[in-house]
């Protein structure tokens, strides 16, 4: 881009609403204040969330994966936003040495016994292949960075949007008082999520698509150090009788347990706060894992029924961008919505974020920034949808399915060991 075309960028002093502050919303604020050419009048950026932000940042008690493997991962997304260090020193568990026994992502037996462990190698230039972190403390890293550029208005939700003459946009705002205002901008970020609002009122044909399980999830608390071996590692376990289990420690004293069944309608919405909803949740969740050794059944005993939670596995494909309805661009769940099965949710919102930032500041005008993102995007949740309905298979395989792949990892997880990975 020369000096004068840089001087006429076509975002310079424009509005830009960002609608959602979860994890792409945020990576894209961030990005875009870092990759501004200083010379050039940046443009005005607000994101709205629904949330307080108190309730936004310390309601999520489960952790997530961030992997390091190539080039479209999230640590890789986080060491170009600059937050790489702040985030590894608030890893729950991070694969640094490959000789090393813990940290890994572990596939076991329903008697615990490690069938494989997954311990992949770094891109250059990062100092881990992969970590598990708290949800919680990813967001706070995010709002933290994004606070100190980005004006995010708390508690104030994006329900609609309506294209003016002239190209600008007329966004509905609800607050949580329920009083309604209106914002113009002259390009929205829908980054409000798997229900996004904004694809609701722009692609209402565009809807989640059940995956055919439900995940059944808690977080268990414990005075003492977590049970081995889910104090060392994090992984599933395979029963073979049409039940898995996943799970993951959030800090030294607490793990989240996410156990998942085939059905073939989702379930209805589960209230936790209803003492005998969630008597018969656990109940059930016992009967479905009945067959998992100890210390599943300590896990269930140590559990808050005030965290549990039923997930019915939903996901969509994305969609590429032709800007009739105006200049919307979608990122993260709001365009590939993932199930809990993907394990790659964050990653890919954190590298959407970054990517749609850099096309924008990259681009002479807004058609050519979401094409050449779209190429950056799509491919990658493509790929994630697919192996998570792969892992769905997997999971819930009984009979001689289940016997293939038990001694398929097994066997590939000896040869690992053999070859030190």
């Amino acid at each position: 881009m020369s000096a004068h075309e840089a001087q006429q960028h076509f975002l310079s002093g424009k509005k830009i609403v960002v609608a959602g502050a979860g994890i792409a919303g945020l990576a894209f604020a961030i990005a875009l204040r870092k990759l501004w050419p200083p010379s050039i009048e940046p443009p005005v950026i607000i994101i709205y969330d629904r949330d307080a932000k108190e309730s936004s940042i310390g309601r999520e008690g489960y952790s997530l994966s961030l992997n390091g493997i190539d080039h479209d991962s999230g640590l890789y997304a986080l060491k170009q936003l600059g937050l790489l260090d702040e985030i590894i020193d608030l890893a729950v568990f991070s694969v640094e040495d490959q000789d090393r026994k813990t940290g890994h992502f572990t596939m076991w037996t329903h008697e615990f016994q490690p069938m494989i462990s997954v311990r992949p190698k770094a891109i250059a230039g990062l100092p881990t292949a992969g970590m598990r972190i708290a949800r919680r403390d990813l967001r706070r890293v995010l709002v933290e960075a994004a606070s100190a550029s980005t004006d995010i208005r708390w508690g104030t939700a994006c329900t609609s949007v309506q294209q003016l003459e002239g190209g600008r946009l007329r966004i509905r705002l609800v607050d949580e008082e329920s009083a309604e205002t209106e914002e113009e901008c002259d390009l929205l970020v829908a980054a409000d999520g798997a229900s996004s609002k904004i694809r609701a009122c722009l692609r209402p044909d565009d809807n989640l698509q059940y995956a055919g399980s439900v995940q059944m999830a808690g977080s268990a608390r414990f005075e003492a150090d977590l049970p081995s071996p889910l104090d060392a590692n994090w992984g599933g376990v395979l029963t073979g009788t049409g039940a898995s289990c996943f799970f993951s420690r959030v800090d030294q004293h607490t793990l989240v347990w996410a156990l998942s069944i085939l059905e073939p309608e989702p379930r209805p919405k589960y209230d936790n706060s209803d003492s005998r909803q969630a008597q018969e949740f656990l109940r059930q969740v016992r009967e479905f894992g009945k067959d998992i050794a100890e210390p599943f059944q300590t896990i269930l005993d140590a559990t808050d029924p005030s965290t549990t939670l039923v997930l019915n596995a939903r996901d969509k494909q994305p969609f590429p961008h032709d800007m009739k309805t105006g200049p919307v661009l979608f990122i993260g769940d709001a365009n590939h919505a993932v199930s809990p099965f993907a394990g790659n949710g964050a990653n890919l919102a954190l590298k959407d974020g970054w990517d749609l930032a850099e096309q924008l500041c990259q681009s002479t005008n807004l058609n050519r920034a979401a094409k050449s993102y779209d190429k950056r995007s799509i491919p990658r949740a493509i790929s994630t949808l697919k192996s998570s309905h792969w892992r769905i298979k997997v999971g819930h395989a009984t009979g001689l399915s289940y016997w293939m792949y038990r001694i398929f990892f097994t066997a590939v997880g000896a040869i690992l060991r053999l070859l030190g990975r």
